[in-house]
């Protein structure tokens, strides 16, 4: 114990020593300088094909994969212009239609576009066609396709571009320059935090520069992970990274910045104030960041691919803020000295050694007096109002259709949306049947025979002869219940073909895939989360009755959360949640929730062991408030920033995350958390010591007011 107590002072004494922290400072210089030309370069290495993959065992994904070994040559993604007049077309929409068939013979795989396809009413006809060529090949055609659509069209005849090559083409257009935009809309929020957490026109800049370091370091090791280990990264998961780390590192900044303008008024010295304060606030700073990393691995144990690469980017971004705010902070903290904090310089006196910090909060001695006062009150009346918001939840639903991904129209959802209003329901997105050739006329009779199967086509022979493809149109949207049902049905009537080897891909059935990979992330990540972070708060805390406490406190935090959340999504008109969503916001609120409880139980425990169980929780709420809640504000915040991508998925997380944490900073650490454990008593700690009576008197520390630093 001794020799553990003594590394850990020596690591405290590292980065803010006298000569060690221009060692340190030039170290950062060094790491930065090979760090920011691999950061720059990690949007080259994303691989966005992960957000929408299954895993390989998945039948949607086996069928993909059959037919791109049988059919090689008819895998390009697929354009697909759609012509409506609501009138009826004209033969001069027919002329315009014939001349862009011709037109889009030289983008088409195999040179030819087959004839338009006329919907029953007379209203619209399609084009379709394979776009060849490379990624870069591809997005030059569609972009000349869609020009073509719009030039010299008839005066009333609507156009557009779907299809997945259309699809493909507004992904690209929406997200290009986000990841920039994203950086400076976070950094921008964080910057305003900041300014009005320090009152300060000099210290804010600090933290933001060094959390701004940290993102560098994490998005260079990310890069050299992807280039070289294979990991997955995809667009979403740099968002998050670069919004994780923001928020993360800043709270640490903040936890730790508090705790060494407390040891400045007890120092002469400011290296001094900065070693106690990094010994003494590291500690709550490496459980929290160890919760959230290890919390995010656990994300490895999922299927669906968009998940599982989150896990381990995530944990990137949680160490490197975890070495920046722990070693660079400090640093250039003291390297800079105490008039960063001007106005609210804070100048060393006698008079505060020993003197209680509790006399600077009123608000928070109000706040904590008033939860001493009547503590089952207080946690049964916050408890009610956590599980009153989770009725919200009840706006939700899981499983967002493909044309509501999108926070603003694209041209790729208004042709879905056209066809969908003009041909079959099923036309859309016809299921896709891979079957041995041998039986293919009784693979084609089943499918024939399953309720909500419109139309079978004939079977298409692979170049090989061995496979044959076979288009079976469903009677109901795509992405409804009913389509799903369908689509189980056909799987079970052309598995029962002996010998058939079939198997059922296109949208529906990767629909239906993945709603069951998800089912199935959520049943076995879920309860390992939960378990890795109790197991952490066990051995934070040494005990085994405030880990439970904490743990049941942010599963309701979330529930709530989803609940609040479904009341503002409901009334933005996004209620329908992305099916990975759940499960990854579950991830961050029990992480990031357990985070602000870890910072006010390690100070409760610490003053706990001083002062006795109540003074020592309602001492610890008090100094703890104005700080976490500054980090709970900051953390919604920069969460938020998600929102100003343009998909509903993004805006989704940005609301759910940061409705959640607010709720936690405001509700549960600051009343639920601290009610529960005087409530419960001294019990809160057992097993440890501390649940044992005091063997000495428990008294408040003498409060004094400290003179307000000039």
């Amino acid at each position: 114990m001794t020799t553990r107590l003594q590394e850990k002072h020596r690591l405290a004494g590292l980065a803010p020593g006298r000569r060690s922290k221009y060692a340190m400072l030039v170290f950062w210089l060094v790491l930065i300088a090979a760090a920011g030309p691999l950061a720059i370069q990690l949007t080259e290495v994303q691989d966005n094909d992960t957000l929408g993959a299954l895993p390989a065992t998945a039948e949607a994904s086996r069928a993909v994969q059959r037919a791109e070994d049988a059919f090689p040559d008819s895998q390009k993604p697929l354009a697909v212009a759609v012509y409506v007049r609501e009138g009826g077309l004209t033969d001069a929409d027919r002329a315009k239609v014939d001349g862009d068939r011709t037109a889009f013979s030289r983008y088409a795989d195999g040179g030819q576009v087959p004839p338009p396809v006329a919907s029953e009413d007379g209203r619209a006809l399609l084009l379709s066609f394979p776009v060849a060529g490379n990624a870069d090949q591809r997005a030059d055609a569609v972009a000349d396709v869609k020009q073509r659509l719009t030039t010299d069209a008839p005066a009333g005849l609507r156009t557009a571009l779907t299809g997945p090559a259309g699809g493909e083409d507004d992904v690209f257009d929406a997200f290009a320059g986000m990841d920039t935009t994203l950086l400076l809309a976070t950094a921008a929020t964080v910057a305003l935090l900041l300014l009005v957490t320090y009152r300060s026109p000099v210290l804010w800049l600090i933290p933001l520069i060094t959390v701004a370091v940290a993102n560098q370091l994490a998005s260079a090791v990310v890069y050299l992970l992807a280039r070289h280990a294979g990991l997955a990264v995809d667009f979403q998961s740099q968002s998050i990274l670069t919004v994780l780390v923001f928020g993360v590192g800043v709270d640490y900044a903040l936890l730790l910045i508090a705790r060494y303008r407390e040891e400045l008024r007890r120092h002469a010295d400011r290296h001094a104030a900065m070693a106690v304060a990094l010994r003494r606030s590291i500690g709550a700073i490496g459980a929290s960041a160890a919760t959230v990393a290890i919390g995010l691995l656990c994300l490895l144990a999922a299927q669906l691919p968009s998940t599982r690469g989150l896990g381990p980017v995530g944990a990137v971004g949680i160490a490197a803020a975890l070495l920046a705010m722990t070693t660079l902070l400090p640093a250039v903290l003291v390297i800079f000295g105490r008039w960063l904090f001007w106005p609210f310089v804070p100048r060393y006196s006698p008079d505060a050694v020993g003197h209680d910090v509790a006399a600077q909060h009123g608000m928070w001695r109000r706040i904590a007096g008033f939860v001493g006062r009547r503590p089952r009150a207080v946690w049964l009346g916050t408890a009610a109002a956590l599980v009153a918001l989770s009725f919200g939840i009840g706006n939700l639903s899981i499983g967002m259709p493909h044309d509501e991904s999108f926070t603003n129209e694209v041209g790729s959802v208004t042709g879905q949306r056209m066809i969908e209003a003009h041909y079959p329901s099923g036309a859309v997105a016809p299921a896709e049947i891979l079957a041995a050739a041998g039986p293919a006329d009784q693979v084609v009779a089943a499918a024939r025979t399953v309720p909500g199967v419109a139309e079978v086509g004939e079977p298409e022979r692979s170049p090989d002869g061995r496979w044959v493809r076979v288009a079976a149109v469903l009677a109901d949207t795509p992405d409804s219940d009913a389509a799903l049902a369908t689509v189980d049905r056909l799987r079970s009537a052309v598995h029962a073909v002996p010998g058939s080897q079939a198997l059922v891909g296109g949208d529906t059935a990767y629909l239906l895939d993945e709603e069951r990979t998800v089912g199935r992330d959520n049943r076995v990540v879920v309860p390992l989360v939960l378990a890795v972070v109790f197991v952490i708060l066990v051995l934070l805390l040494r005990a085994l009755v405030a880990p439970l406490l904490l743990l049941a406190s942010v599963v309701l935090s979330y529930v709530a959360a989803m609940g609040a959340a479904g009341l503002i999504l409901d009334a933005m008109g996004y209620p329908k949640l992305f099916v990975g969503i759940p499960l990854q916001t579950f991830l961050f609120l029990v992480a990031l929730g357990v985070d602000y409880t870890i910072f006010l139980t390690t100070r409760a425990r610490e003053e706990t062991a001083r002062l006795g169980h109540r003074p020592g929780v309602l001492h610890a709420l008090t100094v703890t408030g104005g700080v976490i809640t500054s980090a709970g504000v900051v953390l919604a915040a920069t969460f938020g920033a998600l929102s100003v991508l343009p998909l509903v998925p993004s805006v989704q997380t940005a609301v759910i995350i940061g409705v959640g944490v607010l709720l936690d900073t405001f509700l549960v650490r600051s009343l639920l958390v601290p009610a529960l454990a005087l409530h419960v008593g001294p019990r809160t700690w057992w097993p440890s010591t501390l649940a044992r009576p005091a063997s000495r008197p428990v008294a408040a520390p003498p409060v004094k007011r400290i003179p307000a630093a000039s």
